[in-house]
């Protein structure tokens, strides 16, 4: 009887220690570096205006700021398995786009040797019934060195959440990263749809953060689907942003040709008067490739961009300094190769759009006279206008 104790006692101790060593211990998001954003006082901790801003959106258009689209949580552990649960507030779909990259959340870790961003792995939402579950549960990794390493999260670019937890082991350390990558300060990016994300399969392929990971500075995503239309309001928020060090003003698929004439000189008006310190890049709309084969098209987008190039050019001969304009070539990939649809990206779409804006966010920078250091993507060399 002693020896059957002694051994149900050994059992028992040895499944109670590898149970232990099996938990993951979670912690909120909130404890770190939340990246991405343009000001603290939003209306939760992933979205992406301030509160006091609600009353003044459109309905749509507020609902579409809390999808968390290029926010990211940096953190630095040494625990050799990685694990997310985090809470989705709607239950969207679209039937061009990935789930994985509506409402999935991607794994990235700092490679300490090139300094390069890896992606690491992504989490499919898990459905029931059809329906997106809110309570989503990730294993990204497993089986790492047990060292401190540096990571970050991308969350969803179609959805919001309403917490976010990191799962390491039970004994492991997780803290607020120890590199300071990304650097102080921010690129503000305005625009639609396609800037906000559609139609990336994944979250971290959005442009923005393209841009975040390969120039090393936050890249806040204020672009949302439909609704990126001119409102002054934005204009002024944007202006706010305290360490704003450019603009990327990106708004034509939403706007049309009247409000391409109308609006513009007002808008990049206002950030100029409120920041004149900070460059403007002007993005042309892109030509989209059925437009080669729709006679109205064919003319109309062309016309809106003749719009907005025209008040570049009177902004441009009020004061030239600061003030930048990307045509609209090869913005959908070479051979106009990179769409879904013909109108929203895809990932290949995504890798030639921010080709295309480093550069520009480069000539821009470095005019300022500061030394950031930063190098065109894939060393491609274009002149700007």
């Amino acid at each position: 009887m002693k020896k059957l104790f002694l051994l149900l006692f050994a059992v028992f101790t040895i499944s109670t220690v590898m149970a232990d060593k099996n938990e993951f211990r979670y912690v909120d998001a909130t404890e770190f570096r939340i990246i991405n954003k343009g000001w603290d006082n939003t209306a939760t901790p992933y979205c992406r205006l301030p509160q006091y801003m609600q009353d003044s959106c459109r309905k749509n258009q507020w609902w579409l700021y809390n999808h968390s689209s290029g926010v990211a949580i940096r953190f630095a552990t040494n625990s050799v398995r990685i694990a997310a649960h985090y809470n989705l507030i709607n239950n969207f779909h679209m039937q061009h786009m990935a789930m994985t990259g509506i409402k999935g959340t991607d794994l990235y870790y700092l490679n300490e040797e090139s300094g390069v961003w890896e992606h690491v792995n992504t989490a499919r939402p898990q459905e029931r019934n059809g329906k997106a579950d809110s309570i989503q549960s990730k294993v990204y990794v497993e089986n790492m060195d047990g060292k401190m390493h540096e990571f970050m999260f991308y969350l969803p670019l179609y959805d919001g959440i309403n917490w976010f937890q990191i799962g390491v082991d039970s004994g492991a350390v997780i803290t607020k990263p120890q590199v300071e990558n990304p650097r102080k300060g921010k690129i503000v990016c305005y625009g639609t749809s396609i800037m906000q994300g559609g139609c990336a399969s994944r979250t971290g392929m959005v442009s923005t953060s393209m841009i975040q990971r390969e120039y090393n500075f936050e890249c806040v995503n204020l672009a949302t689907s439909g609704e990126g239309k001119m409102d002054y309001y934005m204009a002024r928020a944007m202006a706010t942003i305290e360490d704003a060090i450019c603009y990327v003003i990106d708004p034509i698929p939403n706007c049309t040709r009247d409000m391409c004439d109308t609006l513009t000189y007002g808008f990049i008006k206002i950030l100029r008067t409120l920041r004149p310190e900070v460059p403007i890049i002007m993005v042309e709309g892109p030509i989209y490739p059925y437009a080669r084969h729709d006679n109205f098209f064919k003319k109309y987008l062309p016309q809106k961009n003749e719009a907005w190039r025209k008040n570049y050019e009177r902004l441009k001969a009020e004061n030239p300094k600061g003030l930048y304009y990307v045509p609209c070539d090869d913005l959908t990939g070479p051979n106009m190769d990179g769409t879904v649809e013909g109108i929203h990206f895809t990932d290949y779409g995504f890798r030639a759009y921010a080709d295309i804006l480093e550069i520009y966010i480069k000539q821009a920078l470095d005019d300022t006279g500061v030394d950031y250091g930063l190098k065109p993507a894939y060393n491609i060399v274009r002149n700007s206008k």
